[in-house]
């Protein structure tokens, strides 16, 4: 693999999984699934080895996205030096991740929706509410994991008609 993501949220059930699956079909589409690795990882261990959260997972299955192999699992400092790519749903968690991240690797560290416009700086969590917040979330995360992966593949020579 050529370039490694990680999406991180705070228990790894709701966003984080969400992100994973819909940047892992996005990625298999454009036919760059032997170039970018893709997983996903929570800031606090909650959840860890859970699947994705029921709602997370019948949205995604309502759109035709598989989640059912994702289980939750806690960041681990060597994520801060085997991903290129560590992209925070919100400002809680990259504030959690700079603060255990290595210097020299912040450059690594991004927040989701700067790939995207037009949805506001962060990712809500969904995890208290109704099912229309998995909804949301989903629109907002296709358009921002399309967005991270066109810029992965020009920044890294990636060649794809998709895009």
């Amino acid at each position: 693999m050529s370039v490694r993501v990680l999406f991180v949220c705070m228990g790894n059930i709701c966003r984080s999984p969400t992100a994973n699956a819909v940047f892992r079909e996005q990625v298999r589409v454009a036919g760059l699934a032997d170039d970018i690795a893709i997983d996903s990882a929570g800031t606090h261990a909650y959840h860890i080895g859970n699947p994705p959260d029921r709602r997370a997972t019948e949205t995604a299955a309502g759109r035709g996205f598989d989640m059912s192999d994702l289980r939750a699992r806690q960041v681990d400092h060597a994520d801060y030096l085997s991903f290129d790519y560590i992209v925070a749903m919100d400002r809680d968690n990259l504030r959690l991740l700079k603060a255990d991240c290595p210097t020299d690797q912040l450059g690594r560290l991004s927040l989701m929706l700067d790939w995207a416009t037009g949805w506001g700086e962060e990712v809500p969590d969904p995890y208290y509410g109704g099912d229309e917040g998995f909804e949301q979330v989903f629109d907002m995360l296709t358009d921002a994991c399309q967005a991270l992966l066109r810029h992965i593949a020009q920044q890294r020579g990636l060649a794809t008609d998709v895009l």
